[in-house]
Formats: C-alpha cells, structure tokens, sequence
C-alpha cells in the first residue's frame, strides 16, 4: 500500500498514536503513585515469571494480525529473503553493538558527571539487554499500524526468536565481558510458546470458521475491521500497566530517566534509517 494511501486510511485515533503513548505513561506513573496497590496487585498475577495482566494485553495486541495469516502466504513471504536478511543483520550484527557504543559514550562521558561508575554500568548493562532482545509484540504492532504484510511479520518475528535463543548468550557476555551470564531458557520457550504459536493458532483457526461460515470477502472486507482499534489499546494499556509498575523508580529518578532516553532514542533513530535505507 502506498504510503499516501496508508496515511489518509489511518484513523484520527491512530494518526495522533504519539500523544495518546505519552498520556499514558503520564497515566501510569500516576496511578502507580495515587494507587500503588494497583500494580502490587497486578505484579502478583504471575506464572513462571510472565506477567498474565501482560500475557492478556499481548494476545489483544497481536491476534488481530494473526487473523489476516494464512500458511499459504507464510510460504510465499519464507521465500522473499531480502527483507530478513536485513532484519536478521540489523538486530544481530549492528543493533547490540551500537546500543552498546552510544550508550556507553554517552554514560560514561557526557553525563559522567550526573552518575557514579557502578551505576553507570548498570544503565550500560540495561541498554545491551534492551539491544539484544528484539520485542515480538512490538513488532505485530508496528505491522499492523502501517498495514505490513501479516505472514511476512510472523515469519521475521519466528526466526528472531529462534536466532535469540542461541545469538543472545555470546553478545551479551562480549559486549558485558560477563562470564556468567543465565538465560531463562525455559521463559524464553513459553514466551514464544505463549505470544507466537497460540496467537498464532487462534487467528489460523478463527479464520478458517469466518471463511467457512460467511466467506473471505465477509473476512476481509468486515470482520477484521472489527478489531482496527483492539492493537492499538492492547498497546496503550500495556504502556499503563508498565510505567504503574515503575512509578517509584521514576519519580525518584527523573533525572536519570530522561538521561537514559537520550541514547536509547538515538539508538531508535539511528537502527530504523540503516533499516529502511
């Protein structure tokens, strides 16, 4: 779709997405300040270290793309490697590296003078985590603001998950020189499990019963229109949920927060315009 016709098909709600983001986390510190029992609460609803409040919000975030997915387009969009291959690179041979170069230079140089060294290595240590780590659902959402194609999301999401599984152990230890370096393995198998495969399966399955029932033109033309809206508040409320949980850690530390953005949006900046170019 052209990007013209992308952005005239994008709703009021969606096209303003930026300040609705900023909302609320302006929400979520708030209620986690107002209402700290809120995301105590919420912070209990675990199983083996997931989050189900989140676990919920991801399957609203991504089944409606998994809908719009077919196995017969998943082979087609297997076969257009070009496009992975920029992914595969991008996240593996560039995105850790440079997380890990701008956020030291900028940690232990220009603002050495607002943090002590220790936590400054901690900052630098977040930063490589964060760049070594691409974020699934993050992906399915991007997708499906900007109308990408659904198989060919699932088909980079499911083989960067693979790749982390054994890529993110080495550069992590590189980067930190860490010796001892634990990955959850089992989260990570239940994560992929959990926010790939049964998302997945349900879409298949849900459209397969729409296509049988009322046909692909019903499925198409009305049916996922009916979840236009669902991505983008799965998204919103996900972004309550997690700055509620930090809202002491932010208050407390607004300085460093706002330190900490500088060189993760310029790594942001700097990763998509090597990407789209």
């Amino acid at each position: 779709m052209p990007a013209a016709d992308t952005g005239r098909n994008m709703s009021f709600f969606q096209r303003y997405l930026t300040l609705w983001v900023l909302l609320c986390m302006a929400l979520g510190v708030a209620l986690g300040h107002f209402l700290p029992a809120l995301p105590r609460f919420l912070g209990r609803l675990q199983i083996d270290g997931i989050s189900l409040p989140m676990a919920v919000l991801i399957w609203v975030m991504i089944y409606p793309m998994m809908i719009k997915v077919d196995f017969q387009s998943i082979k087609q969009a297997g076969r257009n490697g070009k496009g992975l291959l920029v992914t595969w690179v991008t996240n593996w041979l560039i995105k850790p590296f440079t997380m890990y170069g701008i956020a030291a230079f900028f940690f232990f140089h220009l603002f050495g003078a607002f943090m002590d060294p220790e936590l400054a290595r901690q900052y630098l240590a977040g930063a490589v985590l964060l760049g070594a780590a691409p974020c699934t659902a993050m992906v399915f959402v991007w997708s499906t603001l900007t109308h990408g194609n659904p198989a060919y999301t699932v088909v980079q999401v499911a083989t960067n998950d693979l790749i982390i599984l054994v890529a993110f152990v080495p550069i992590v230890k590189f980067l930190l020189g860490v010796s001892q370096v634990s990955v959850p393995y089992d989260i990570l198998f239940i994560s992929v499990f959990l926010f790939v495969v049964i998302p997945l399966a349900g879409g298949v399955l849900t459209r397969r019963l729409v296509v049988k029932n009322r046909g692909e033109g019903y499925l198409d033309k009305v049916f996922v229109h009916k979840f236009d809206h669902v991505t983008t508040a799965g998204l919103l409320l996900t972004l309550v949920i997690i700055f509620s949980s930090q809202a002491d850690m932010i208050l407390s530390n607004p300085l460093h927060i706002l330190l900490i953005a500088v060189p993760l949006t310029i790594q942001t900046f700097l990763i998509f315009f090597l990407a789209y170019g």
